[in-house]
């Protein structure tokens, strides 16, 4: 067992491994070792300094051990100190230590990777971000981001914009989990440290709007008789046609579709669930794309804008908007959903199937190789002729 010393030796720091605080003396400038239990073998070595800024005591991290030695913690610490007595907040960027604006600059480009064509994810981020976050963070070291800094930014709208606070937890996340993963800090202040300090009760999820599956037929043939571009209007009629989404719909490409076998096949790169999914066309369906042929002329694109790019994701909506339909394209998905359930006698996996949903039972998964494709092109079919009744 190592007894505990006065002051801290390179020996002691790189043996000791009996969890708890190490402080490196009075004249330490408040450096101190933390060690803890890893998840692996052994133990976990970090450095930390407590330290009084513009009056109240805070603990900055000073990296990990061993990368950071005791050493270089030694100078950190006395930097940090030196920084104080001439008036500066340590806190901003030094030391080879990023701010959390530039950290999340590189989570950014870590993420981007992985995120679909025409996906507003980056947008989303970067708005979440510059709105609340970095006002209060943006220029702060990412070691020295505390939970009462997450807090100060949640807080303000955790009651009145709930899924907003939620998502952009989540995002402060992972740019401190990056930077535990750099060796800049030992702990996610956005984690589960927070989490009995947030309000319980906020503002009530509200469902995306649908209209009642009685009213979409007549819905399409007001959006038909709109004036609108005709490629949007199109566009609009094949997402309701196929109970896909606007994304996958927006991007839809000619090389996805065949006619001859009326099957539109989403490649999983674009689609949520990121895995292949087939659309069975029904006859109204394949007449539509017919008209958008036409349209589109030699562009890859099954519906492109009238500049020739993918539609924009709000383009729907203000479509819907400007003929009075009080729903969003997602919503369509619900009615067509509600239908299946109401008006038909379809089993609940291939209506689930219809909407490219996961199956959540592994085991159930597993034992159902078949994606249903015949039952569903008879259910899409039954779909088209209800909406082409109610119109």
């Amino acid at each position: 067992m190592n007894k505990r010393p006065t002051m801290l030796s390179a020996t002691f720091v790189k043996s000791v491994n009996v969890p708890g605080r190490y402080g490196d003396g009075r004249g330490g400038l408040g450096l101190t070792l933390l060690v803890k239990p890893s998840s692996r073998r052994g133990c976990r070595k970090s450095w930390g300094q407590s330290i009084r800024i513009n009056g109240r005591k805070t603990t900055l991290g000073l990296g990990t051990y061993p990368v950071i030695t005791l050493a270089m913690a030694r100078e950190r610490a006395l930097e940090n100190a030196r920084a104080i007595a001439l008036g500066r907040d340590p806190r901003r960027a030094s030391n080879g230590v990023p701010t959390f604006a530039r950290a999340a600059e590189t989570v950014l480009a870590i993420h981007a990777v992985n995120w679909k064509p025409g996906s507003r994810s980056e947008e989303q981020w970067r708005t979440s971000l510059r709105d609340y976050a970095l006002p209060r963070l943006g220029s702060m070291r990412v070691d020295a981001v505390t939970t009462g800094d997450v807090m100060a930014v949640l807080l303000p709208i955790w009651s009145t914009k709930r899924e907003t606070a939620r998502r952009l937890r989540q995002r402060i996340g992972a740019v401190m989990k990056w930077a535990v993963a750099q060796g800049y800090r030992v702990d996610n202040p956005a984690g589960d440290a927070i989490s009995g300090a947030l309000p319980k009760t906020g503002v009530r999820i509200e469902h995306r709007k649908a209209l009642p599956h009685a009213e979409v037929g007549a819905a399409l043939e007001r959006v038909r008789a709109s004036g609108a571009y005709a490629g949007l209007v199109l566009a609009f009629e094949i997402l309701v046609l196929t109970a896909a989404r606007s994304g996958e719909v927006r991007g839809a490409r000619w090389s996805e579709i065949d006619t001859d076998a009326a099957v539109w096949t989403v490649p999983g790169e674009r689609m949520k669930a990121g895995r292949e999914h087939r659309v069975p066309l029904s006859n109204r369906a394949l007449a539509v794309l017919d008209e958008a042929r036409q349209l589109a002329d030699r562009a890859a694109l099954v519906f492109p804008s009238a500049t020739g790019r993918m539609p924009s994701q709000t383009g729907l909506r203000k479509l819907l908007c400007k003929v009075g339909i009080d729903a969003v394209p997602h919503g369509f998905r619900s009615s067509f959903r509600d239908w299946a359930a109401e008006c038909t006698e379809t089993p609940r996996e291939v209506c689930e199937l219809a909407l490219a949903h996961v199956n959540s039972d592994r085991v159930e998964a597993a034992y159902r190789r078949s994606d249903l494709f015949d039952r569903r092109r008879t259910l899409m079919q039954q779909w088209a002729d209800y909406l082409a009744a109610t119109a």
